[in-house]
């Protein structure tokens, strides 16, 4: 019973802590938009493609400037004539330098969802399907101006840092690029 009480108070003691150091509550939105987007790497120059990004975001205000904003976005990526749509999990800090204007840093996780081929074979559309690897990472960058009345602008650029590329048969490194132009909405 006494440990009881004690573990009670512990997680009473800290929930009353993690809500002071947070100056508001949190905000969800939403948010969509454009990716313009390039394989990197060790691969020939290829044609950027044009895809979408949608999804939700968390906003969690912090102590005074700083916010952490965590997202789950659907996110259609890759180059000419061949797709990958990701599930990407950024974990966004966000430094405010104006009253609604931010830039935003931080890790980006993404788990491959779908590769879409139009290599004029079928046998290659087949293959490329295993040639990405399940998971990407790498860093994001990007600035944001709120509206008072709960729209969001976003520019944002990510940088892939893992490399992409499973083919056993081709040992160069591949990696994402995009650069990515929305809206949101902050509820």
């Amino acid at each position: 019973m006494k440990k009881l009480l004690l573990s009670a108070l512990a997680v009473v003691a800290f929930g009353s802590t993690a809500q002071a150091q947070m100056d508001e509550f949190p905000i969800f939105g939403i948010k969509g938009g454009v990716n313009l987007s390039n394989f990197g790497g060790d691969v020939e120059d290829t044609d950027m493609a044009t895809g979408f990004y949608a999804g939700v975001s968390l906003d969690i205000p912090m102590k005074g400037i700083f916010h952490l904003q965590a997202e789950a976005l659907y996110s259609k990526e890759g180059a000419d004539k061949l797709s990958v749509t990701y599930l990407r999990m950024p974990v966004m800090g966000k430094f405010y330098v104006g009253n609604n204007f931010n830039v935003q840093v931080g890790p980006v996780l993404g788990a491959k969802l779908n590769v879409e081929a139009d290599l004029g074979d079928e046998e290659l559309n087949s293959a490329s399907e295993r040639s990405f690897k399940a998971l990407d990472y790498g860093a994001a960058a990007g600035l944001s101006y709120e509206l008072p009345m709960g729209l969001v602008i976003d520019a944002r650029y990510y940088l892939g840092l893992g490399d992409i590329n499973s083919a056993t048969i081709a040992t160069d490194k591949i990696t994402n690029n995009s650069i990515q132009l929305g809206l949101g909405y902050r509820f």
